[in-house]
């Protein structure tokens, strides 16, 4: 069976057969991955996944409520965390950004409203034919960033923002041998 070629493990063989790329509409869920996009900065993917459930339990579900009531000592409690990235910064951006996403809901009435609407409502189906081809960032992303930034959000550059786009379905990079591609 072909599939993309950076999924090189079992675990990552799950991932990309059954979400990536998948399309997002569940705030909670588009919450969670923006974090660990976000947490991935500098990182590998595989080194997240294997993370996501300490992930999960540290933060309370990704319950975007609960997040943005965290305050200093959550902080310090997710810094001795040794099941997550425990970069300060990463850390305290999960917070800034549920907080920016609770306000991005009151006024929208969802994270999914603001996100989709880079690309206007619908997956772009790319048809890239090595992963060479697929780029690291792309006009849609740039957007993506600087809207998310000018709201308040945090470890939301470009690059992140087109790994949350391929990752939450907004964009198809699966190549075009890829089964998942191919049963579509």
């Amino acid at each position: 069976m072909n599939r993309c070629t950076w999924a090189a493990d079992p675990a990552m063989w799950e991932y990309h057969d059954r979400e990536w790329g998948v399309p997002v509409h569940d705030d909670r869920s588009l919450f969670e991955l923006l974090i660990l996009e976000g947490a991935q900065a500098g990182l590998s993917w595989a080194t997240i996944l294997r993370k996501r459930e300490s992930y999960r339990r540290a933060f309370r579900g990704f319950e975007i409520a609960k997040v943005a009531r965290f305050g200093a000592r959550d902080v310090e409690r997710l810094m001795a965390d040794a099941g997550i990235v425990r970069n300060r910064l990463k850390v305290e951006s999960a917070i800034t950004n549920a907080r920016a996403t609770l306000a991005v809901i009151d006024e929208l009435g969802s994270l999914d409203a603001l996100l989709w609407r880079c690309v206007d409502g619908a997956p772009r189906r790319n048809t890239w034919r090595s992963p060479a081809e697929v780029p690291a960032r792309s006009p849609e992303s740039d957007a993506l960033s600087r809207e998310l930034r000018s709201r308040g959000f945090k470890f939301v550059g470009s690059t992140i923002c087109y790994a949350f786009m391929q990752a939450t379905g907004m964009v198809d990079d699966h190549t075009v041998d890829c089964f998942r591609r191919l049963k579509r």
